[in-house]
């Protein structure tokens, strides 16, 4: 797809308010206009001085003029960037609105796989870095080009030589700016791309405080976020550098129109071609030419910054949704067909090949198999977090892809293990199952999940906030309040992925008593290491390198599948070993 311009991009996303930025260009282009008036009051002023006269009344007219001027684009002015400011954060509140109605729409997977500091760096830090351009951009940067325009064709009306001399330092001074300005997007690019490596480096730096302490690896990892860190501002550093000079001269050329101006116009002032009103009236306008130019210039970064923020906006407004039906379908069973299908994240090369399964409704079917083998991907993808590429996934006698999103996500229960809680209460998380459960409702899954008791020894019981992914918890009792909240959502399909893979002997009996009591007459995938939780599954599916290897019953795995039982003999030496 070709690539629309930013400022027409935002002009899209801001339809609502197209009245009220039309209406700030014309207040700042009016202010400016009117802005020009306590020049000619100056000239008109300079010119009666030099005259001698000394009447006080004739200059009293010329002094009201330019002081109303002055006070009419200053209101102006600020009227119109109250105006845009308002347009421009109604148009910013639009884009995060955009976002945040987009990422449900994304597979999930997508989503999870975006690190939290890329999405904070984009939702809150890049679309915030738009307000003070879009809120100025519009008013002024039209303003600011206009005002030296409207005086240029005066001074022309004026003397055309005149004029012409007026604008000599500004080519030269916008070629030192294009040594700047040239590779500006690629350089804001490159300090944005160091910016999120920082961020994700910091991310990961505070999420992993315990396992950096745990194991004693605070230097090498705190040196991993040094690096990060120095690396980011090395990289600014080195940037305003490059641009110090270019800038500089830039900024010093360009409003020096006096050099061309006086000499010349002396001349032709003594030579009789000009008048020494106009000479006089064409020196106080043409010093109201550089200021607002500099001005405008000062918005050509920050267009570069605005366009790599709408590349990124775009990136999340444009990836691929999941494509499904919008009308409820009619589920017969909760019975899973896999049929054919091959998958990959990203393009990348295929986990499953040609996977074929059936699982029967209301019955235990277990995915075993080597890390990596493919088994959490064939659980996500009968839970919807991606659509498939090849092949087809049905419940009920029914294509996923015609199922829409919302019921598709009402049939399954997905328990893993690292769940996430919100910062919020318990009774809040256990209620992210379902929205519209009653308190009392919330506490007997609770109960039924075997965490009641703990939950009510906390000095807040249920109203005890749990921290940021729950950190202010044990991973026993996030693990049980995570299965509560798949209790209260009492989905018919349910998916457990290593659930108890972290948890000790004690929480552990507790959890897969919880566990016991949520799969009760659902249809139940589970993926598991410990082969002995499993034995007494319906079918077990045995993955590797992304196919079938084999499926049955326990006993007849471990007579028929020689992975199955090498896996097996594993597991129980593994036991034994940890009994002596």
């Amino acid at each position: 797809m070709q690539k629309q311009n930013p400022l027409l991009r935002i002009w899209g996303w801001g339809k609502d308010e197209h009245g009220s930025l039309i209406c700030a260009v014309l207040g700042a282009f009016l202010g400016v206009a009117l802005g020009m008036l306590p020049y000619f009051a100056a000239a008109q002023i300079i010119i009666q001085m030099l005259a001698g006269k000394t009447d006080l009344s004739l200059y009293v007219p010329w002094l009201g003029l330019g002081l109303a001027g002055y006070v009419a684009r200053t209101f102006l002015y600020n009227v119109a960037l109250s105006v845009s400011h308002k347009a421009t954060f109604s148009i910013l509140k639009t884009i995060r609105q955009k976002i945040l109605e987009k990422l449900p729409k994304l597979p999930l997977g997508t989503v999870m796989d975006m690190s939290s500091g890329k999405m904070k760096q984009i939702i809150v830090d890049q679309v915030e870095g738009m307000e003070t351009t879009l809120a100025h951009l519009f008013p002024e940067m039209t303003a600011n080009i206009a005002g030296p325009l409207l005086i240029l064709i005066y001074l022309f009306i004026l003397d055309w030589r005149m004029a012409l001399l007026s604008l000599v330092t500004i080519p030269l001074g916008l070629a030192f700016m294009m040594t700047v300005m040239g590779n500006y997007s690629k350089d804001y690019e490159g300090a944005v791309k160091a910016t999120h490596e920082m961020s994700g480096t910091m991310v990961e730096y505070i999420n992993g405080i315990e396992v950096i302490k745990a194991f004693n690896q605070g230097k090498t990892s705190y040196a991993k976020f040094t690096d990060k860190v120095r690396a980011n501002a090395a990289y600014y550093y080195n940037w305003m550098k490059r641009c110090q000079f270019g800038m500089s001269m830039s900024y010093a050329i360009v409003p020096a129109t006096l050099i061309a101006v006086l000499p010349t116009g002396w001349l032709l002032y003594r030579g009789g071609s000009l008048s020494v009103e106009t000479f006089i009236t064409i020196i106080i306008l043409s010093l109201g030419i550089a200021g607002p130019l500099i001005a405008a210039m000062g918005f050509v970064d920050t267009l570069a910054q605005v366009g790599t923020t709408v590349a990124a906006v775009d990136e999340l407004l444009m990836a691929e949704e999941q494509q499904h039906g919008d009308r409820e379908a009619v589920l017969k069973g909760t019975d899973i067909e896999l049929s054919h299908v091959s998958f990959g994240y990203h393009g990348d090369q295929d986990i499953l090949r040609d996977v074929s399964l059936s699982i029967p409704a209301v019955s235990m079917t277990a995915l075993v198999g080597p890390s990596g083998s493919g088994k959490s991907t064939i659980a996500k993808l009968i839970a919807g977090f991606w659509d498939m590429k090849e092949g087809a996934v049905s419940i009920g006698g029914v294509d996923e892809k015609k199922i829409p999103l919302e019921q598709l996500y009402d049939q399954v229960a997905f328990v893993s293990q690292d769940n996430y809680l919100f910062d919020e209460s318990i009774r809040e998380n256990i209620r992210m199952g379902k929205l519209s459960a009653t308190d009392s409702q919330v506490e007997a899954a609770a109960k039924a999940a075997g965490c009641d008791s703990f939950i009510r020894s906390l000095e807040r019981g249920y109203e005890t906030k749990v921290g940021s992914g729950g950190t202010h918890l044990s991973g026993g009792e996030r693990q049980r309040i995570a299965i509560a909240r798949a209790m209260l959502k009492d989905a018919p399909i349910v998916i457990l992925d290593e659930a108890t893979a972290y948890i000790d002997p004690e929480n552990e009996a507790i959890i897969q008593k919880a566990i016991a009591k949520l799969v009760q007459g659902k249809t139940v995938i589970v993926i598991a290491h410990r082969l002995s939780t499993i034995k007494d599954a319906d079918k077990i599916v045995v993955v590797k390198d992304g196919q079938i290897e084999a499926a049955g019953k326990h006993k007849e795995l471990r007579q028929g599948c020689p992975l199955y039982e090498a896996m097996w003999q594993a597991h129980i030496g593994a036991k034994d070993g940890d009994a002596v």
